[in-house]
Order: C-alpha cells, then sequence, then structure tokens
C-alpha cells in the first residue's frame, strides 16, 4: 500500500474532526424543529441553551467516538455500521447548532477537547476488536438515551422546538444500540460502564457551563 493510501484515511479523519468542531455539520434530514415554535422567557430560554449546548458536546464526542472507531475497525460491515452512525449523529450535530443559534447561544468552547478524548476512547475500543467496539456503541447509546430523557424533563415547556430535536435524537439513539447489540456487541465490564458513566458526567457538567 502507498503513502497516498496511508494517508487517506488520516486526511479524512481530519477533515471530520473540523467539520464536527467548527459549526459545519451539515443534515441529511430536515430538522424535527421546522414548522414548531417556541415561547420563552428569558430565564426559559438561557435554561434550554444552556441544555441543548450539552446536547451539543455530546454530539460533537459522539461523532468523534464513531469515527475513530471507524478508523480502528477491522471489518468493513462494522465500519459502515459505524459511518452510518456517524452520519446520523451529524444530523443531530446540525440540529443542536441551529437551536443553539436561534437560542442566542453558542456551543462548548471545549468542543476540541471532547472531540480529541472521545476519538481517541473510540479508536482505543476497536483495538479491542468490533465486538468490543459494538458494545462502546452500545452502552454510550444506552446512556444517552437516559441523558435525553433527564433533558426532556428539564426543558420549558413551551419550547417545543428543542424538545422535538431531543426525541428525534433518542429515537435514533435507540436504534443504534438496538443495530449494535443485533451485530454482535459483546458486553463490556461492569467497572467500564461505571468509568463511561463518570466520564460522561464530567463533560456534561462542564459543557453546562462552559
Amino acid at each position: 500500500m502507498g503513502p497516498d493510501r496511508l494517508l487517506e484515511p488520516l486526511i479524512t479523519a481530519a477533515d471530520r474532526a473540523l467539520k464536527a468542531i467548527s459549526g459545519g455539520a451539515s443534515a441529511s434530514r430536515p430538522s424535527p424543529a421546522e414548522h414548531l415554535r417556541a415561547e420563552l422567557s428569558e430565564t426559559e430560554r438561557r435554561q434550554a441553551a444552556a441544555l441543548m449546548r450539552v446536547n451539543h458536546a455530546g454530539e460533537i464526542a459522539a461523532q468523534a467516538l464513531y469515527h475513530g472507531q471507524a478508523l480502528a475497525a477491522r471489518g468493513k460491515a462494522t465500519r459502515a455500521l459505524l459511518l452510518e452512525a456517524a452520519q446520523e449523529e451529524s444530523d443531530h450535530l446540525a440540529w443542536c447548532e441551529a437551536r443553539l443559534r436561534e437560542l442566542g447561544s453558542r456551543a462548548s468552547r471545549l468542543s476540541p477537547l471532547w472531540y480529541a478524548g472521545s476519538f481517541a476512547i473510540g479508536a482505543l475500543a476497536a483495538a479491542f476488536g468490533d465486538r468490543t467496539s459494538l458494545a462502546f456503541v452500545a452502552e454510550t447509546e444506552r446512556q444517552v438515551e437516559r441523558h435525553l430523557d433527564e433533558h426532556l424533563g428539564r426543558l420549558p415547556p413551551g419550547d417545543e422546538r428543542s424538545r422535538a430535536i431531543v426525541r428525534s435524537m433518542r429515537a435514533d439513539e435507540a436504534r443504534h444500540a438496538s443495530t449494535a447489540h443485533s451485530a454482535g456487541a459483546a458486553r463490556l465490564p461492569a467497572p467500564v460502564q461505571a468509568l463511561m458513566r463518570q466520564t460522561a458526567r464530567v463533560m456534561t457538567h462542564t459543557a453546562y457551563w462552559l
């Protein structure tokens, strides 16, 4: 394999990273918030913006995780599954970016850190084999589902635009977890699951403010 063939995956990975963290995500599906309204007080607007910033940070991390896993995946079928999931996460990212702009807010200032850390975790998971990599997908999506359920309870009742986005994201995450299981995901040890929860907690609490 020539140098160009070796560099191509790395160049592609770098391009995906730049698009994810620079606000250049594009959606292949229309936003679930289209044609919906949101009547918010200033306090509600700030609350919704902080929660959607956390969701945006989570989608940055999801993009990076799948990109890292796809880069190191051993099987073509696993790589295709991961890249398909990453494309749907890109939709989520674009929807969250648009909603943050509508709310007069911004993405987390630590987006490059979330991406770099998650990419490294994804590549490390893939190094243990495709079944372990798929297990990370399944466990990550289970945790994200719980996180999004919590946000549906915390978003202002009148913010139908944000709520529609979160509901659609949740449906996709549940399907990603189910697909990973069907593709042969292993079961992660309990300490690894606990570490993933703690890592996610640090990210979400930090992204809420930063």
